[in-house]
């Protein structure tokens, strides 16, 4: 078959931080069901709008270009549903005989209502390599797992495909089909391009109520030799200086982030990276030796300095362990960034200062202050739903920096305003600057201090 994956543009609107500091990377879940297609025999082409910068009017301009396509499938997570959507419909347009598709987190966990436009056939829910192979098969859609889909004006559900328990199974991406020239890291996480971001783990054994769980609470890991060895490729093939490692939590599985580390020096990658991890999964010796091979930053999720909210959220940690965290990986030589979230369920003034106060008592290289939002699918939008406290489910609106839930216990007006101030009172601290300025010693940072800086003045 021919085949055509579409990752759709997400338009962030003013006053959104993200607007200024997010990165573009590459779309791995679209890249990794691309190779295992092409591994088949399939032809498969992915247009990245997002990372092209295409309008959404002229996207389907750009796809009349390609050609014809028997299978076209569009992933979509809650901020970009609506110009997936739009997607779909002009994909119909063009091609109205092929199969289209619909994927990504938000069609999982809403596939009714991604069904409901008629453009779309098929949702694949979940993890989609074995599914998507299966559909291109022309398997009866009876016979395959994962997905849902119109019969008879009924909307049906299959049980759910099977997960992939050895993901050193799944070819490398096909990073051949993705724009590799036009992905950069968010500011303030790298310090060499270009950059992009992998991923070495799924599933996430966490509980927290913001979070999907598309992939299942079961952590699954690849091995760290072959991760360093991809890393190898992206090198030598397109230049790739720095990782970023997108894992919810990178650092759970240790032996793995070690065999990581030894392999790169025995292929003598010069690399530096980052990644994701939680406070509760790191030690001075792990550290240690992610900073001798490239390591040179770690963003912890802290969410709050409230036991009461940590505690409503699931966020199964608590302050002294960021404290120590934090401080442990400084000794190492390794950046923080740290993120929080404003406006979750029993957030007070008083709660969402205390959090503030603890980003500046931790002094992290950079913070993030996100506005806490129940997107569908998690343990907090059916909390707010339930409740009747979700103000809009208009998902345009669920982008990190509007409140969407009217909390009965601080306001959406003094959350967004106490949202502004955290990233005015942490980020043009007198002390912060003086201490930005005296690290401004290449390009990248030059780059990343205007960046944020024109994004806290303008959120």
């Amino acid at each position: 078959m021919r085949i055509l994956f579409v990752n759709p543009p997400w338009v962030k609107r003013d006053g959104n931080v993200w607007k200024n500091i997010a990165c573009v990377m590459p779309p791995l879940g679209l890249a990794w069901m691309a190779s295992v297609l092409e591994k088949q025999g399939h032809q498969v082409l992915i247009c990245d709008a997002h990372a092209e910068r295409l309008p959404l009017d002229h996207i389907a301009d750009a796809l009349a270009q390609l050609g014809q396509f028997d299978l076209v499938g569009i992933t979509a997570t809650t901020p970009i549903i609506s110009n997936a959507l739009a997607i779909a419909r002009q994909a119909r347009r063009l091609w109205p005989a092929c199969r289209l598709v619909m994927g990504g987190v938000h069609p999982t966990v809403l596939p009714e209502e991604t069904l409901a436009e008629p453009a779309v056939d098929v949702v694949v829910r979940g993890e989609g390599e074995i599914t998507i192979t299966e559909l291109a098969a022309h398997k009866p859609f009876a016979e395959i797992r994962g997905i849902s889909y119109r019969q008879d004006n009924q909307i049906i559900h299959n049980p759910d495909q099977i997960l992939i328990e050895d993901l050193d199974s799944l070819p490398m991406p096909a990073y051949h089909l993705l724009p590799m020239d036009k992905y950069y890291p968010s500011a303030g996480a790298a310090k060499r391009l270009p950059a992009v971001s992998m991923l070495a783990t799924r599933g996430c054994p966490g509980r927290c109520t913001f979070c999907y769980r598309i992939f299942g609470n079961k952590l699954r890991v690849r091995s760290g030799r072959k991760v360093a060895e991809e890393v190898k490729h992206l090198q030598d093939t397109y230049g790739i200086k720095e990782i970023c490692f997108y894992d919810d939590t990178f650092t759970v599985f240790k032996k793995e982030v070690h065999a990581f580390c030894q392999r790169l020096e025995e292929l003598h990658v010069n690399l530096t990276w980052s990644c994701f991890s939680r406070v509760d999964t790191i030690d001075q010796l792990l550290l240690d030796d992610m900073k001798a091979h490239g390591c040179h930053q770690i963003m912890y999720g802290i969410e709050s300095a409230s036991p009461e909210i940590l505690a409503n959220v699931g966020k199964r940690a608590d302050l002294d362990k960021a404290r120590c965290a934090v401080a442990i990986t400084k000794k190492a030589g390794i950046d923080v960034r740290a993120a929080y979230m404003l406006g979750n369920p029993g957030e007070t003034l008083e709660s969402m200062r205390q959090t503030l106060d603890f980003a500046i008592e931790l002094n992290t290289d950079v913070a993030i202050f996100n506005i806490a939002t129940p997107f569908p699918g998690t343990d907090m939008f059916q909390w707010a739903k339930a409740r009747g406290l979700l103000t809009t489910e208009n998902w345009d609106e669920y982008d990190f920096a509007n409140p969407v839930m009217k909390l009965p216990t601080v306001s959406r007006e003094q959350i967004h305003e106490f949202y502004q101030r955290a990233y005015r009172k942490f980020f043009l601290r007198p002390q912060y600057l003086v201490r930005r300025v005296a690290r401004l010693r290449h390009l990248v940072s030059l780059l990343d201090s205007v960046r944020g800086l024109r994004a806290v003045m303008n959120t």
